[in-house]
């Protein structure tokens, strides 16, 4: 498995964090070994521009994702096969911002946030209600899941 990460954003961000929340949220989710996914942290002018381009929205957002093969998340005995997932584009600025409204820290909403782009590479969506139920839920379960690992790596 590849997942790359480029930060072109100028805030620091802890990488290594990152790359461990895509290892286990892709291991959870029964994603090939052999699958890549690319995460790039940009700007604040880098994203309002990918958004408009994108979106056709004014501003800045805090993530967007570009599916690449149209992965679907696999199980136990049949993980999705080999393949390029795709981008998944943080901005950093937007993500402190988000994160001294809920009272967390900015890694924690980065990790929230790349969880949420990954699963939108994995085909999960939010705009109705009983999508939003299913994604949201899987969201916090990965997170918690990273969560407990870390505290087992720390242990």
């Amino acid at each position: 498995m590849t997942i790359e990460i480029t930060n072109e954003s100028g805030a620091a961000v802890d990488e290594t964090v990152l790359l461990r929340l895509m290892e286990n949220n892709l291991a959870e989710l029964h994603v090939s070994p052999d699958a890549d996914v690319a995460i790039l942290l940009v700007d604040e002018g880098a994203m309002e521009a990918l958004h408009v381009q994108w979106m056709d929205e004014p501003g800045p957002t805090d993530v967007l994702s570009f599916p690449m093969d149209e992965l679907r998340p696999g199980t136990e005995e049949q993980p999705t096969p080999a393949g390029l997932l795709g981008d998944i584009v943080l901005c950093p600025q937007v993500a402190e911002t988000q994160a001294e409204a809920a009272g967390h820290t900015t890694l924690d909403e980065l990790i929230l946030l790349t969880t949420h782009g990954l699963l939108h590479l994995l085909g999960f969506d939010h705009a109705e209600p009983e999508e939003e139920r299913e994604m949201f839920g899987l969201q916090r379960e990965l997170i918690a899941a990273f969560h407990a690992s870390e505290r087992r790596r720390r242990a």
